[in-house]
Order: C-alpha cells, then sequence, then structure tokens
C-alpha cells in the first residue's frame, strides 16, 4: 500500500456522491477505508446509471481503494461487529440525516466511548440546526437555495440556471477530505480526535465568498442586486467551430487586437485600461465575438498562442481524453477492473513525489471483504458463516472470491 495516508484506517458509512468522494481521496492517498453497507439497502449508486447491476459507473467512479463490508447495524450482533470495527479506525464518517445515528446507537459519543481519539465526521446537507435541518436535499435544491443558481444566471434579474455537474456534492466531499486530514494532523499534536461537521450548504457558500460575494463584503453598503459583468461568456463562435479567449492584461488586449486586425481598438476610449475594460465588457466582448467569425478555430489558436494570448479549443467530454495536454498529464488511465472489466477514470489529481499513490484495487462488490476485515478483527470463520447465515451479514464467500 503506497499513498501518504498509509496506516490509517476510516470507516464509511455513507453514501451516494459526497460521502464516497471524500473518502475515494483518503483511499487513493493510502488510507484503508472500508466501505460499511446495509445488506438490503447499499450504496444507491451501486444500481443507478450506466453499468451492471451493483458495479454501476456512478459507483465505481466514487469507491474505487475500498474495502467492503456489508453489515446489519440496526441488529445487535451488526451493531456490536461496527463498534469493535471502529475500536481499530482512525476515522469514522457519515452521511445520514440528523438523528439516523442516534436510532442507530453509533453518535459520537457511543463510538468515542470505544475509540477516544477517533476523528468522527458528520455529513449533511443542511447542518444540524434550523428550520431546514431535517429536511431532504440534493445537489440542485443547494445550488438553488445558496445562491449558486442566481450567480450561474449571470445577475439577479436573469433566469437562475443549475451548473450542469453535481458541484455541492462534490465540493462537499473535497471540504471534508480535507478537514479528515487537517484533524488527523491536530491529533498528532494534542493526541485528542474531535468531531468534525461539514454540510453542503456551508460549503458552498465558503466556495462562493472567494470570488462571487464581492457585492455582500463589505457591511453597510450591501449590492441590493447584483448586476452581470457581461451577458457574454468566454465562448467564442469561429468560423467552424467553438474556442475559448482571455484578455485580461494589456499586453494580451494589445496583442489580441494586432493579430486580429482591430489596432484601432487600442486607442478606443472605452477599452483603454483594464478597468474602462471591465467598464465596457459587453462592448469589448461583443467586438472579439466579431472579429473571431473571420477565421476557423484552427487558424485562431494558432496565431492567438503564438501571440502570447490565452486560448484554446472548447472540448467534448470524449474529444478531452484524447487531447495531446490532457494525454501528457497522465491524468485519465485505463485499468482492469476484476468484475467489471476494463475501465478509464481519472487518477488522483494530487502527486506526491515521496509517497506516490496507486489504484490499488477498483470499486469492491457489496461485502466482498465482509471475511477478511472480521477476520482481522478477531471473528472466526463460523462466528462470520452465523452472522451471514442469520443476515446479520452479506459476504462474498472466501471461495467464491478466489
Amino acid at each position: 500500500m503506497s499513498g501518504p495516508l498509509r496506516g490509517y484506517r476510516v470507516v464509511d458509512v455513507t453514501g451516494v456522491i459526497a460521502g464516497p468522494f471524500a473518502t475515494m481521496m483518503l483511499a487513493d492517498q493510502g488510507a484503508d477505508v472500508i466501505k460499511v453497507e446495509a445488506p438490503h439497502r447499499p450504496d444507491h449508486t451501486r444500481h443507478a446509471g450506466p453499468g451492471e447491476p451493483g458495479l454501476r459507473a456512478s459507483y465505481l467512479n466514487n469507491n474505487r481503494n475500498k474495502r467492503s463490508v456489508s453489515i446489519d447495524v440496526k441488529s445487535d450482533e451488526g451493531r456490536e461487529a461496527l463498534l469493535k470495527l471502529v475500536a481499530t479506525a482512525d476515522v469514522f464518517i457519515q452521511n445520514f440525516r440528523p438523528g439516523v445515528v442516534e436510532r442507530l446507537g453509533i453518535s459520537e459519543p457511543e463510538l468515542r466511548a470505544v475509540r477516544p481519539d477517533l476523528i468522527y465526521v458528520s455529513m449533511s446537507g443542511w447542518g444540524e440546526n434550523g428550520p431546514f435541518a431535517h429536511k431532504p436535499v440534493y445537489d440542485p435544491i443547494i445550488q438553488a437555495l445558496s445562491g449558486l443558481a442566481t450567480v450561474q444566471g449571470g445577475s439577479d434579474a436573469e433566469r437562475p440556471r443549475l451548473i450542469r455537474t453535481i458541484l455541492p456534492d462534490k465540493l462537499t466531499g473535497v471540504t471534508a477530505a480535507q478537514a479528515v486530514t487537517a484533524a488527523l494532523a491536530g491529533r498528532a499534536k494534542t493526541g485528542e480526535g474531535q468531531h468534525v461537521k461539514v454540510s453542503m450548504l456551508d460549503s458552498i457558500i465558503a466556495f462562493l465568498w472567494s470570488s462571487d460575494m464581492g457585492g455582500q463584503t463589505f457591511v453597510g453598503q450591501e449590492v441590493s442586486e447584483q448586476k452581470a459583468a457581461t451577458f457574454i461568456d468566454l465562448i467564442y463562435e469561429t468560423k467552424d467551430d467553438y474556442i475559448s479567449v482571455s484578455t485580461m492584461t494589456d499586453p494580451q488586449w494589445t496583442a489580441f487586437c494586432k493579430v486580429a486586425d482591430r489596432e484601432n481598438l487600442l486607442t478606443d476610449p472605452r477599452f483603454l485600461t483594464p478597468s474602462l475594460r471591465d467598464e465596457n465588457a459587453d462592448e469589448r466582448l461583443n467586438l472579439i465575438q466579431e472579429a473571431l467569425l473571420e477565421r476557423p478555430a484552427a487558424e485562431w489558436l494558432k496565431v492567438l498562442d503564438d501571440a502570447g494570448v490565452p486560448c484554446a479549443p472548447v472540448l467534448t467530454r470524449r474529444q478531452m481524453i484524447d487531447h495531446p495536454q490532457v494525454e501528457a498529464s497522465g491524468i485519465v488511465i485505463e485499468y482492469d477492473h476484476a468484475q467489471a472489466g476494463r475501465l478509464r477514470q481519472a487518477r488522483p489529481a494530487a502527486r506526491f513525489e515521496s509517497t506516490p499513490t496507486e489504484i490499488r484495487n477498483g470499486a469492491p462488490v457489496l461485502g466482498e471483504h465482509t471475511y477478511e476485515v472480521l477476520g482481522e478483527i478477531g471473528y472466526s470463520e463460523a462466528e462470520i458463516d452465523a452472522m451471514v447465515d442469520a443476515n446479520v451479514l452479506h459476504a462474498v464467500r472466501p471461495e467464491a472470491a478466489e
């Protein structure tokens, strides 16, 4: 096993995307992540989207490098098995709705009793307090309430729009994974564990404040209605295709005007400085679009790149995989999954020079490691057999895995 988190054990009782994405990041970085699912209600993504039953694409892309144990925690024997497992763990992470862990007997105080220095992570949609705390939530709901859909719409007066990827889910996963490593670093100094709480709503609002909440930053000077900086984005049509072009600095603006045969714009009083170009952004971008329609995309990309103007082709998902820059980065990899076949995925984005990461195994089938993991915490094969027969556990029997 490799990666900087080698030696840490994470008990993962999360499902869908945000939690599994967080724990996969930890698993990719070397942690021993044990995914715990109910025998009759496993992770929803096992049966949603393209792929084979139990090994759908969404499940495979959020659960690699983990081991699978299937336990009915509602049973006394199952809860006892989970407590024994937690006693060997550094981190426990769950994304049940508020109140569920208390009913199951796996709340933070109860698990801390068996592992005093445990990092206990609670992930939720809304947080544990407030009028929405107990409401069900999905990614679009967070995009709506957080203001993200209005940001994507361009201005408060325009129709709000969703970002066409589940940004709140995935960003919450990244936030949680970073919080886990920070909590482990803190424990290394103090010897004490702690309860870490991460919500989708908090994660998105904190994310937006970095660049999209300037109008609400100065108290007493709030912008009552956010106007659009421009109604044109930086995706342009050319004679035959789409490209993206950005002219942020004076040298880039000058270079664009020259290669586009628009040198008259260099003396236009609307565009003399970066601030003036921002004030007159719609006019400026319209003029850029007008110029770009005159030549094919490949020609523009060549002359703009030679002139030092940031630009790129606009690619489909399939085209992106084969682009030379993507190929050079090695971010897209292929490997063989024992049950699902040949897979293509993105490798872990962060690269560690001294403790490199690797894909040790693809996402597990349900209960694939039940015998292995419970054996590690002291259960005999006969005891595991008895719990499987009693439907306390679901397991792939050792002989079936061979």
